[in-house]
């Protein structure tokens, strides 16, 4: 399947040229799929030459599948791209609803995940898929390639 490229805000456009490569997956709704992700993650991006990004897009990836299951409930799909400078990334769930950044509250114990994937990455976003659900979608690297 072809991945969906987002508009990107910091560039005024799209991402400067598509992916060299792509992966995705189908997975289920539940806890074990965070983990599996992240070593889905891990992986695809050390064998393509991405490992700086590693870590970051593992953490994003982990609170985008934490929210597909917590608010989707149902399998979802996992796609990554990349170019060997950046990589984007999309979560999808058929979910009601679009995740929103929360306001900053010390006390609370959840909430925080759309900031941290805000922190980590270059840009990210939301786009309601017609018929229901939504794709939730991130890059990362993006300011690195362009300095490079």
């Amino acid at each position: 399947m072809c991945l969906t490229f987002r508009a990107n805000r910091s560039s005024g456009g799209f991402l400067g040229a598509l992916p060299v490569r792509t992966a995705e997956w189908v997975l289920s709704a539940d806890t074990q799929s965070v983990c599996a992700a992240r070593t889905l993650v891990r992986e695809e991006l050390g064998r393509w030459g991405t490992g700086g990004l590693v870590d970051d897009c593992c953490l994003i990836v982990s609170e985008l599948v934490t929210n597909a299951i917590r608010h989707g409930g149902t399998a979802f799909a996992l796609r990554l791209g990349s170019d060997g400078r950046w990589v984007y990334g999309e979560v999808f769930d058929a979910g009601d609803g679009l995740p929103c950044e929360v306001p900053d509250d010390l006390d609370a114990t959840g909430g925080r995940g759309l900031v941290i994937v805000g922190a980590l990455s270059d840009d990210w976003g939301v786009v309601p898929a017609d018929g229901g659900g939504k794709t939730v979608w991130f890059v990362a690297g993006l300011e690195a390639a362009r300095a490079s």
